[in-house]
């Protein structure tokens, strides 16, 4: 489990995909009710109801879904260790246990094996590419713990760099005063993540004019502008540290399409609107942020501007890694909103639901390779396209019969019942089963280091018993 370089291994050949229910996200291809995907170098090569062997390795995937694998727009991925810890923190609690305290404690041993265990559970749940908002990185060391173990994994992963959020030292500046470290993301780009065609690349976590100054914002609002990398922040939780400060960037010049904002549940209609105009991005966590308190998620707000988010689960350390329940989170939210509209409006209930449920799937698929700036890469199972495969068994009851495929993904559906993932073609997970790293010595790791981490408030764990057996 010690290694860090990218798992490079590739099929030995041709892979073909046979007669399974193909939800595509392509929007010529759609939905092949019974079709095969065959897989070369990699990639899609071809996807059509019935395709010629040619010597591929056959796996049989009747009866089963076969779908793009889920692109996780936003998680914390560092703090897999502290799993259920935040579970009835409110946003202010969180921001006082985790960052001015547990997030201060953290060794690069400490970020290696959340990352690893994290990123592990996110293919186990048919998730192939993971934004990893990485914002505990007080030392290069922690750092290129993180980029490993992604790249131990077999994930792909943008590793979105953050910095700490500690309280202040005497005779230290507030974080919010500090602008982004371009020598660490000039040494990431020299270094570990140079290769911008590789499983993981690089991007950046920053403050924004929320949590920082407006001179801090605009020089790392400009740094990932010049280097072409994604500039990723929160917003929202709490009085904005510079109030106005989104429109003076906006004066500058310094928003666009390389701007991802996430949350931003109190951003107003005005901003939202010059925002998608400008092309910018949303991330948003709908479970996370109405239990935290941030606010509801801003759904409804950004279809009727014409756009749609990209969705993430954000902290396992107050829910589960599992995708398509933050998709149903985001699609149930949204009606709830519009059908209490209607009822204040008419006194009534809508005609119809006021958001299908396929976009729900757009959100965790299309919408997140569309923020990552990888629409050409991943996202649909499109001919060209890296092979970034989760087949999912529909169980003996639980998603049966199939009457409307897509709309029985995201509402019967679940990550438990991810029997194949495929990343860029190679098998990551085959039979029910993650290929790779050793899990029995993953949980016992992970374990130790929440426990020991966790020390430091007096937080009881069985975490250690529970591993062990």
């Amino acid at each position: 489990m010690s290694g860090s370089a990218e798992p490079r291994s590739r099929p030995a050949g041709p892979i073909l995909l046979r007669s399974g229910i193909v939800v595509t996200q392509d929007p010529t291809l759609r939905v092949l009710p019974t079709g095969d995907v065959l897989i070369e170098d990699g990639r899609i090569a071809a996807v059509a109801p019935s395709l010629a062997t040619d010597g591929a390795e056959i796996v049989d995937c009747a009866g089963h879904f076969v779908l793009p694998g889920l692109v996780n727009a936003h998680m914390h991925t560092w703090q897999t260790a502290l799993r259920s810890v935040a579970a009835d923190w409110t946003l202010l609690e969180y921001f006082r246990h985790v960052h001015a305290g547990l997030a201060t404690v953290f060794t690069p041993d400490d970020i290696r094996i959340a990352t690893l265990a994290g990123a592990l559970n996110q293919l186990d749940h048919g998730v192939t590419t993971l934004v990893d908002w990485a914002h505990n990185n007080p030392t290069p060391q922690h750092t290129d713990a993180g980029v490993e173990a992604l790249k131990e994994s077999g994930i792909r992963a943008a590793f979105f760099h953050g910095s700490p959020k500690p309280d202040p030292k005497p005779g230290e500046p507030h974080f919010s005063e500090v602008p982004h470290p371009r020598s660490e993301i000039e040494r990431l780009r020299r270094g570990p993540l140079a290769d911008r065609d590789a499983l993981v690349t690089l991007g950046m976590a920053v403050l924004g004019p929320h949590y920082s100054t407006l001179e801090v914002s605009a020089h790392d609002f400009a740094l990932a502008r010049e280097l072409g990398l994604v500039a990723s922040m929160h917003q929202g939780g709490g009085e904005a540290r510079t109030p106005g400060g989104w429109e003076a960037l906006m004066a500058r010049g310094l928003v666009g399409p390389h701007i991802n904002i996430v949350h931003g549940n109190n951003l107003s209609d005005a901003q939202l609107r010059a925002f998608v105009d400008l092309g910018v991005t949303f991330s948003i966590t709908p479970e996370n942020e109405m239990a935290q308190g941030h606010g509801h998620p801003i759904t409804g707000r950004l279809r009727a501007l014409g756009a749609a988010p990209s969705i993430g689960v954000d902290l396992e350390s107050a829910i589960s890694g599992d995708m398509f329940t933050v998709a149903r989170m985001a699609l149930a939210s949204q009606r709830a909103l519009d059908n209490a509209a209607e009822r204040a409006r008419s006194g009534g209930i809508p005609a119809t639901s006021t958001v299908p449920a396929r976009e729900a799937l757009d959100w965790i698929t299309t919408r997140g390779a569309a923020m990552l700036g990888m629409s050409d890469r991943i996202g649909s199972l499109t001919p060209g396209k890296q092979a970034d495969i989760a087949v999912m068994s529909p169980g003996a009851l639980a998603m049966w019969p199939v009457h409307d495929p897509v709309a029985t993904l995201v509402m019967q559906g679940s990550g438990a019942r991810v029997r194949d993932v495929l990343v860029g073609g190679t098998f990551r997970k085959r039979d029910g089963k993650l290929l790779g790293p050793d899990v029995a010595a993953v949980r016992r790791k992970l374990a130790a280091s929440g426990e020991r981490i966790l020390g430091r408030l007096d937080v009881p764990s069985v975490s250690r018993h529970v591993a062990a057996q």
